[in-house]
């Protein structure tokens, strides 16, 4: 993950580590199947939360998403932290499946959106949410909020119901 970031991953990893271990921190792990072949895509999803104690699977670990319930704007997001995926299972629709699982978790959850937050830097992220999966950078994403700060990330959303829309989709222009 350090490449994204760049000179702020020394500060970034210290983030990271503390929000994986947050109580509310909810996953979705993929393992292969042993003796499938990754190209077939035979996986198994668990989805665990931390009070979980995580055992030891024999089937190999090829990625993970890490979600969370939250508020953003006093609406209830389901907030994506990461999605992770190995090379060797990238490119083969897992990355875009979990996301739909994703959708349906905040959909089934009655959550007004999904949320996420991508380096500008990782072309292939920013690309996968925005161009394949038809992401939308949110108003409250630093570009859109105050172009003025310069950051080095987007807070990407997909709403759910007219509340979000309003909030995380609807530019509100300003008239001086």
């Amino acid at each position: 993950m350090e490449g994204p970031y760049g000179s702020e991953w020394q500060e970034e990893e210290k983030v990271k580590r503390r929000e994986m271990v947050d109580p509310e921190a909810r996953y979705i792990f993929v393992h292969v199947v042993p003796n499938s072949n990754v190209d077939d895509m035979t996986t198994v999803l668990t989805e665990e939360d931390t009070s979980t104690s995580c055992q030891e699977d024999s089937s190999p670990l090829v990625g993970f998403v890490h979600y969370r319930f939250v508020s953003e704007e006093d609406v209830p997001v389901l907030y994506v932290y990461e999605l992770q995926l190995e090379p060797r299972v990238q490119g083969k629709g897992l990355g875009k499946f979990l996301m739909e699982l994703i959708e349906l978790i905040a959909q089934k959850n009655c959550m007004g959106a999904v949320m996420l937050t991508v380096q500008k830097a990782n072309l292939l992220a920013m690309n996968f949410y925005m161009s394949k999966l038809r992401y939308i950078i949110s108003a409250t994403s630093p570009s859109k909020a105050n172009p003025m700060l310069e950051k080095s990330y987007e807070i990407l959303c997909r709403t759910f119901d007219d509340d979000a829309k309003t909030i995380f989709e609807v530019q509100h222009s300003v008239h001086h």
